[in-house]
């Protein structure tokens, strides 16, 4: 299905120490009584990692140690290389006495699960079973192993508090795979990047892998035992609950969201983007790592646009904007389908919509090649792709609201017939409330349970309609979420076709949308009263398909590709996933409704009324 690609950056940051080589060389000049400070050191880096409560202790410890085994400093130094601690290190100098310093001191404190201090601050919100969420995952730990204490990491999670009740979009199992992460994070600091790299890479298996990638990423038996404790007890859950806490306040609602040097990030996800992203960040004298970093890949891209489309789906500059920060080497040549040049691209490269992305075949070696690989599509020139957008433009229509006849038939905007199902020439018809949805789409879902109060505030005073966002493909169809929503999709519109009067549809969608995910469907069926076999007679043959084949056609038609998209009025669209914003685009364009007065749950209305969006698929 062509969908729209709004560029989403997302990046996670953890800290790692630094590498010990400096210390190898420093010991070799040094003489015995820095060696001896040089153990000190390390054995206060090997005590926070082994209880990093009691660091402070551990590095007084350490230095009274230093004065009665000043012949096993060698010793000690070559098990700080080993152990790759988090704290920084000091390089002893001839001549210079090195000291552990109570302000180079490592210290986990009890409610700050998050792993590291010094250096440019990277903040992620994520979800731990949001593939967008891996997938930064996946660039930001090799690149950490790297940058060592020149990044400052900290990871949160997003999610809902609701009394004692901690909640996640992708529902109780990711709960508990935040909650775990979270306390490996607080109690195995040395090994959680290999704990994650391991959880990843089956990361719909958590929680239940957990302990197996405790095993593999090499825990200790301490280290399993309290993060076993945390997690099953309150610890974990309180851990998590400030950590939602904090994404609320910070604004994250989308996985993963991601701040570097207090600012949003919209770079790259790989490794090398990671670092140049830290890198560049970095004030003062540059780590020297950031002088190894390879440069960009040179990508060629090719526009097309059409500047007489002013709807904002033609505007090409949010999207070029946004692909300039994944591929920094990126060279843009923009065209207008105006120009005969541009005429000429939209010819020759078989482009049937704009605006058109024209990437050369040097794409496939850039770092950011990975976040829009699914979206490129082969052109008729050998060694050119075109990136899907959910373009829909066709330069060669009608226009529906320029005043000009742009096809040459004598027919100007609305009264050409390729403009009567456009936005521009839609009837207003007073009341009538549209809904657009993908049916396993987590926020399409919420905006489906959110009739239940607009429903009964509205009661008689508006008509309410369902439709469907999805994509013929063959004889088949396609839809975001798989043949499962494909089915779903079938199924709910069988229900609207069948028991369309009084909403009755709407309890067999709201049973559903209590388990979505769940095949089995015949169970609402039965509850919601309907009749089974006219049900299944209609989901399982040619009637369903014919159904969602009509259906998905108009919300094509108007370019509608996000999940959920509204329509108040026959004309006027908003977004919005709960009832008090839907009441409040409803009533902005009918406000003498009585439904207009009722209280409905949900976030006070923007001022000046609007949308209060709340997320969307697609």
């Amino acid at each position: 299905m062509k969908r729209m690609l709004w560029i989403m950056v997302v990046a996670v940051a953890l800290m790692t120490g630094c590498g010990n080589k400096e210390a190898d060389e420093a010991a070799k000049k040094a003489d015995e009584a820095k060696k001896m400070a040089e153990k000190a050191t390390a054995e206060a880096t090997l005590a926070t990692k082994a209880a990093k409560a009691q660091a402070d202790k551990a590095i007084a410890d350490a230095n009274k140690a230093a004065e009665e085994a000043k012949a096993q400093a060698d010793k000690a130094i070559a098990d700080a290389n080993k152990a790759a601690a988090p704290a920084e290190k000091v390089e002893a100098k001839p001549d210079e006495k090195v000291e552990a310093k109570p302000d180079e001191k490592v210290e986990a404190k009890p409610d700050e699960p998050a792993a590291a201090g010094g250096g440019v601050e990277l903040q992620f919100f994520i979800m731990s079973q949001c593939p967008f969420g891996v997938q930064v995952m996946d660039g930001i730990i090799p690149a950490l192993k790297e940058l060592g204490s020149a990044v400052d990491f900290k990871v949160d999670y997003i999610g809902k508090v609701q009394g004692d009740e901690l909640t996640s979009m992708h529902g109780e199992n990711e709960v508990k795979g935040n909650i775990i992460e979270l306390c490996v994070i607080k109690h195995a600091a040395d090994r959680w990047m290999e704990f994650f790299t391991c959880v990843d890479a089956k990361y719909r298996e958590l929680p239940a892998n957990w302990n197996d990638c405790a095993k593999t990423a090499g825990l200790t038996e301490d280290q399993i035992k309290a993060a076993a404790g945390c997690y099953e007890g309150d610890e974990g859950k309180a851990l998590l609950k400030a950590s939602f806490e904090k994404a609320e306040k910070a604004g994250a609602r989308g996985s993963p969201t991601i701040h570097l040097a207090g600012e949003p990030y919209r770079g790259g996800r790989t490794k090398r983007d990671f670092m140049q992203a830290v890198c560049d960040a970095s004030k003062g004298e540059k780590p020297e790592v950031c002088a190894k970093i390879p440069p960009p890949v040179k990508v060629t891209m090719i526009v097309l646009g059409d500047k007489r489309c002013t709807d904002r789906k033609c505007n090409t500059a949010p999207i070029v904007g946004s692909l300039k920060g994944i591929f920094p080497g990126l060279d843009v040549t923009e065209y207008d389908w105006a120009d005969d040049a541009g005429k000429k691209v939209f010819e020759d490269y078989g482009i049937t919509a704009l605006p058109a992305f024209i990437f050369d075949d040097k794409v496939k070696e850039a770092s950011g090649h990975q976040r829009i690989s699914r979206y490129l599509q082969a052109t008729k020139v050998e060694g050119f792709l075109n990136l899907q957008i959910g373009a829909t433009h066709d330069p060669k229509a009608e226009i529906c609201d320029n005043g000009a006849d742009d096809t040459g038939n004598g027919k100007v905007d609305c009264d050409d017939d390729t403009c009567k199902a456009s936005m521009a020439c839609r009837q207003e018809i007073k009341g009538k409330v549209d809904l657009f949805v993908m049916s396993q789409c987590p926020f399409g879902v919420k905006a489906l349970d959110a009739m239940k109060e607009v429903l009964a505030a509205f009661k008689g005073e508006i008509t309410f309609e369902v439709h469907f966002i999805a994509s013929e493909e063959g004889d088949g169809f396609k839809a975001l979420h798989g043949q499962p929503e494909v089915d779903e999709n079938i199924r709910e519109l069988c229900a609207i076709n069948l028991y369309g009067a009084d909403y009755k549809f709407m309890d067999y969608i709201w049973c559903r949308d209590e388990n979505i995910r769940s095949a089995e469907w015949l169970p609402c069926v039965e509850k919601a009263g309907m009749d089974a076999a006219k049900m299944k007679a209609c989901a399982e043959g040619d009637e369903g398909k014919e159904l969602l084949r009509k259906d998905i056609k108009v919300g094509n038609a108007l370019g509608f590709s996000a999940s959920p998209t509204w329509l108040a009025n026959n004309k006027h669209k908003f977004s919005g996933v709960d009832p008090k914003t839907i009441q409040t685009n409803i009533c902005q364009h009918n406000p003498d409704l009585k439904g207009c007065k009722a209280e409905l749950s949900g976030p006070q209305p923007r001022k000046g009324g609007g949308n209060q969006g709340g997320g969307s698929c697609g």
